[in-house]
């Protein structure tokens, strides 16, 4: 339904005028002689713009501002006075009117003064829908689970979020240490400005400081113009800097002075730029043995831990699985349109004894393969790949090879079904693209 403009005056001739000159500007209009008319018009159309005369046949228009903000608090309201009574306008705008105009002096003035409360009338329209997608998807309540440990990071995330205090995510691959930051983000004073996701492992690191930080025309062979780096566009809101640890040498010194000063030179420029951006990091690799190894900067390390959040592994929240599996499976149900009304206990334990390399990333794909295959509506064991009930428990050798096993075999398929295509597969498993590389040569598959 198109938005419209209401206009109400017991005038027919003014009406008309007003209608007309509102027409040929472009907008949708609709017209009532008096309130009740209106009040009918504006329960059954989408308006965004009232334009009222004070004096009505059953009512005065100062008062029908208040109602009209009560219960439709996003519509905007101009009053027409008439000469002489502008205590009228005054009253009217102290009541929530955008503007008022004097009835025949100001008609020129209708249609600019209709655009802007048009636009302040869509703005608010789009900020209520931000709102509702950014709770909708991405809030602490769509984080699952109700173990203790899960419970107690959201409650820490949730003291972090309303400040600009620098946060660390910690936790394996796949323990959803994104949904968290962007949690983080939509409940903050940013959260209606930009949330920029970065993946640090998947940028080459001699690219890492002109993407992050931007570069001026000229500063390089191939710059034949200025570049927003990822800081830039994050301005006034949140980056998330995953896997962290994967970052250069020399752009962590560029991070940190950035953290410190408040400010960013892009590459080729010799200007400084303020910055307000807020920073969450994560990572899964420990980052003291990587100071210790010469690989991460020790400064910059306790520049970021200001705040850290652990996020805990499949394993150390198996009462989880239970609920993550159901909702899955509900998910799955209907995106594959498939009827799954059972979901076996032999399903179920095989789960929970599993130990998930990929953490609830890991799980989502083995539901998701699962309602895929089954050819009814029920979940059952043998649904899951052989090396999912795959123990030897003689010796942890002989389990860690498991595991290892299956990782390859999880790899091997993920890579199949993207194609070969390894930038995909990295983005799939939730690893960086150099991570993968070094697992497929790991386990001698560099060739596929």
């Amino acid at each position: 339904m198109e938005p419209k403009v209401l206009i109400i005056d017991d005038e027919p001739q003014i009406r008309s005028l007003l209608e007309k000159i509102l027409t040929l500007d472009g907008f949708s209009v609709v017209t009532a002689e008096n309130i009740s008319g209106g009040t009918r018009l504006l329960a059954g159309n989408d308006i965004l713009v009232l334009v009222t005369d004070v004096k009505l046949p059953d009512g005065s228009g100062i008062e029908l501002i208040r109602k009209i903000k009560e219960n439709y608090p996003d519509v905007e309201i101009i009053v027409i006075t008439a000469f002489g009574q502008i205590k009228d306008g005054v009253e009217a705008m102290k009541n929530g009117a955008f503007d008022y105009l004097v009835k025949g002096d100001d008609d020129d003035k209708l249609p600019l003064t209709v655009k802007r409360a048009y636009e302040k009338a869509m703005m608010h329209r789009e900020v209520k829908e931000l709102r509702s997608r950014i709770d909708s998807k991405y809030a602490f309540s769509k984080i699952i689970g109700k173990s203790k440990k899960i419970s107690g990071a959201i409650e820490f995330a949730k003291k972090a979020a309303p400040t600009d205090t620098t946060v660390l995510l910690l936790g394996e691959t796949g323990t959803g240490k994104e949904l968290f930051a962007q949690a983080i983000h939509n409940s903050s004073k940013r959260s209606l400005k930009k949330f920029i996701a970065i993946n640090c492992s998947a940028i080459p690191k001699d690219l890492q400081e002109s993407e992050f930080f931007g570069y001026k025309k000229g500063a390089f062979t191939g710059a034949a113009s200025d570049k927003k780096g990822y800081f830039e566009e994050a301005n006034g809101g949140t980056i998330f800097l995953d896997e962290v640890g994967e970052m250069s040498m020399q752009t962590q010194a560029k991070l940190l002075r950035t953290i410190e000063e408040k400010t960013y030179m892009k590459v080729g420029d010799p200007k400084e730029h303020s910055l307000d951006v807020r920073i969450i990091a994560a990572t899964n690799r420990d980052l003291k043995t990587c100071i210790s190894e010469g690989t991460f900067r020790e400064d910059l390390y306790y520049r970021l831990n200001t705040f850290i959040i652990h996020l805990p592994s499949l394993s150390e929240r198996p009462d989880d699985i239970d609920i993550l599996t159901a909702y899955f499976v509900d998910n799955y149900s209907e995106k594959l349109n498939k009827k799954i009304d059972n979901v076996s206990s032999d399903f179920l334990s095989t789960l929970k004894s599993y130990r998930f390399k990929g953490n609830i990333r890991e799980l989502k794909n083995i539901i998701e393969r699962a309602v895929i295959l089954t050819p009814n509506n029920s979940l059952t064991k043998d649904l899951l790949p052989e090396e999912y009930s795959a123990k030897s428990p003689d010796s942890e050798h002989s389990l860690e090879h498991s595991l290892d096993q299956v990782e390859k075999v999880h790899i091997l398929k993920t890579l199949e079904d993207f194609g070969g295509n390894k930038t995909q597969t990295a983005k799939a498993l939730g690893i960086g693209t150099v991570t993968l590389y070094r697992k497929l040569k790991e386990y001698g598959l560099e060739d596929k």
